[in-house]
């Protein structure tokens, strides 16, 4: 019989959210080596008893007190450089989970710190940095990122960033700080009320955004965006 080198195996969350008006990702300062006080995605090790989502939807719970029914959690790959971690062999199964309003985080047992911190002050800092994830976290991170802004052009999920009712003019605000650049608001709300199953009116109204009432709505029924809504070129 073969005798195969052991492989150990983790999941780690891309945990984003829209706070302060900048899109940004949980981060923990880790307490232990390696890399002992610098910053990383939350995650952990794979326990014997569970399967990739309930490590997932655990350490989300761990690190943010909310549960993966509370937020869109998927995954988002996996990664397996032989030399990502400095301790053995190990390969991670990443997620991303995308909420509005998530909470101040608690920082887990074998971290130090959890905060939350801005995803372009992230995923560019060089590898020496001190402030820069431990880790390949800011490849995941870049990858999160581009995923989520991938499906807001072709999926409701920007509804996500939003309350449970929310007015056009706060999900053009998501769409703006996901995708990093400013939208034309009559174009914008022409096409995201006459794209069909996106948006469902709920009869309220609102002046929270300043001026006059607005219209409340919720997520529709849509699982898929025809036609897309399109990031326009920078």
């Amino acid at each position: 019989m073969t005798d195969y080198p052991g492989v150990a195996v983790t999941v780690d969350l891309v945990v984003l959210t829209v706070r302060e008006d900048r899109l940004q990702a949980l981060t923990v300062r880790r307490g232990e080596e390696p890399y002992v006080g610098r910053w990383a995605l939350p995650g952990g090790f794979l326990r014997p008893e569970e399967d990739l989502p309930a490590a997932a939807g655990r350490e989300l719970a761990e690190e943010t007190g909310v549960s993966a029914g509370q937020v869109h959690l998927e995954q988002l790959g996996s990664y397996g450089a032989p030399d990502r971690d400095p301790r053995m062999r190990t390969v991670t199964v990443a997620y991303i989970a995308l909420a509005a309003d998530l909470p101040v985080p608690v920082a887990g047992t074998d971290a130090a710190d959890a905060r939350w911190q801005p995803v372009a002050d992230l995923v560019d800092r060089p590898a020496e940095d001190p402030g820069s994830l431990a880790f390949d976290h800011a490849a995941i991170l870049r990858d999160g990122v581009e995923r989520a802004r991938a499906k807001l052009e072709y999926t409701p999920l920007a509804t996500a960033f939003c309350g449970r009712e929310f007015t056009v003019g706060e999900l053009r605000h998501v769409y703006e700080v996901v995708w990093d650049r400013p939208l034309d608001p009559r174009n914008f709300h022409r096409k995201v009320t006459g794209t069909t199953g996106f948006l469902e009116a709920t009869g309220g109204t609102t002046a929270r955004d300043g001026g006059r009432p607005a219209r409340l709505y919720r997520a529709g029924a849509a699982t898929s965006l025809h036609p897309p809504l399109l990031r326009a070129p920078v």
